[in-house]
């Protein structure tokens, strides 16, 4: 597929895939003529990469644990920098801190649409929830 698809497919702008690919995130193959020619197995790795960084993890940690998301998994450790290794759990502890936020407001944003809802039924008229 061309950039343009993947584009669309992915919800992330071409300027971004370049980015990824300038970071060695993706490896598009080049076509005769120039073009980038995208493998469908990039889809899947391009919504992680964008849920990694909007997790706040940079693209030079990210492509290093890369190969985690892949499968088979072909995980190296010899190498573990202990740096990089205590960025992760702090990244790790602020993505748990963010879930559970998150599902504090999905669980009130539930608890109002119940009360609505409720609300809604005993004055006899309808909801949109």
């Amino acid at each position: 597929m061309r950039i343009g698809e993947l584009e669309k497919l992915t919800d992330t702008p071409a300027r971004s895939l370049r980015y990824y690919e300038a970071q060695g995130l993706i490896v598009p193959r080049r076509l005769s003529n120039g073009y980038r020619e995208y493998d469908d197995y990039l889809v899947d790795r391009v919504i992680q990469i964008r849920g990694l960084i909007d997790s706040g993890i940079p693209t030079r940690i990210i492509k290093q644990i890369l190969p985690c998301l892949d499968k088979p998994r072909e995980i190296v450790v010899e190498d573990a920098d202990p740096e990089l290794l205590t960025l992760l759990a702090r990244e790790r502890d602020r993505m748990t801190t963010r879930i559970e936020c998150l599902a504090r407001n999905r669980d009130a944003i539930d608890d109002y649409m119940k009360a609505v809802n409720e609300a809604t039924a005993q004055h006899g008229t309808t909801s949109a929830a």
